[in-house]
């Protein structure tokens, strides 16, 4: 079993978004709002920029893949705490 840090909601959502600043893909309005823990992996989300008809509008495809990004880079050391 890998040993993660333990850390609280708020403070991952904190060091997430930092990460969604600084990565290739940022735009203006893109964070992580939500993260809950399923098993092993920590899954984050936030306004995935659905259109009118709630279906994925041009940015959904980037928020998703930094979600994503999220999770491979922060599930491996960290978990949340109960």
């Amino acid at each position: 079993m890998k040993h993660t840090q333990a850390i609280d909601k708020s403070a991952l959502l904190q060091k997430a978004n930092e990460l969604i600043a600084e990565h290739k893909d940022f735009f203006p309005g893109l964070s992580a709002t939500d993260v809950e823990q399923k098993g092993d992996v920590l899954v984050f989300r936030g306004d995935y920029f659905l259109d009118e008809q709630g279906l994925p509008g041009s940015k959904s495809t980037v928020v998703f893949n930094v979600f994503k990004f999220l999770a491979t880079e922060l599930s491996p050391l960290y978990h949340l705490q109960e």
